[in-house]
């Protein structure tokens, strides 16, 4: 039987957790906070099929850590968040519009090659989750996505274009209802310096015009 809820087990583990986000993932040690992202992400992979009881204490020490000074520390937090998501599967959603679609955001924005190098494995594998699950609430993203779009960061506009044509993919969800609230910002991006962002884009906006018609 694996650890539930209200267990000497599941209190042993979120005593665990506790002491590597409270003493590890905030000390003023850069290493101990590698250490502890680390020691998150084995906690979760040793929990297997029980990680998503403890998504609510893995997840805020993982997400603070991508706005650390340290780059080696958002690399090493962009990867904790891979391995949790890769045992939590589509649980893991349910925070996608609290917090993970910020960071990604962030990780794709980030100076560091390495981090932006983790930060799109970490997407790829969100997007397989979002295709392969039922759970995703476009309604919550939808906000989100509002008050990215406007940005001129090539990065975000690529994360952004990527995100609007995974999501307009899926059977379940009709990206055509949502489409005023992104349109001008898909049209901003026509006029991007950046050809591949222009070709995203307008590849996008054919598609849509493609299922208006």
């Amino acid at each position: 039987h694996g650890p539930t809820e209200g267990t000497d087990s599941s209190m042993m583990i979120h005593s665990i957790i506790a002491v590597l986000s409270r003493d590890f993932s905030t000390s003023m040690n850069a290493n101990y906070r590698k250490g502890g992202l680390i020691g998150i992400a084995a906690t979760a992979i040793g929990l297997m099929s029980h990680t998503s009881h403890y998504l609510d204490v893995l997840l805020p020490p993982v997400l603070h850590c991508f706005d650390d000074p340290e780059s080696r520390v958002r690399y090493y937090a962009c990867e904790s968040l891979y391995n949790i998501a890769k045992v939590a599967r589509s649980s893991i959603l349910r925070y996608f519009n609290t917090g993970i679609f910020d960071g990604l955001c962030k990780l794709f924005a980030d100076v560091d090659v390495d981090v932006k190098n983790g930060a799109n494995l970490l997407d790829r594998l969100i997007k397989d989750i979002v295709t392969e699950s039922e759970s995703f609430n476009v309604e919550l993203f939808i906000p989100l996505l509002q008050n990215y779009i406007r940005r001129t960061n090539p990065y975000i506009r690529q994360l952004l274009v990527g995100w609007i044509t995974v999501l307009d993919s899926v059977p379940d969800i009709n990206m055509i209802d949502w489409l005023p609230d992104f349109l001008d910002g898909l049209f901003n991006m026509l006029s991007d310096s950046n050809r591949e962002i222009r070709q995203a884009a307008d590849s996008a906006l054919s598609e849509f015009l493609r299922e208006v018609k």
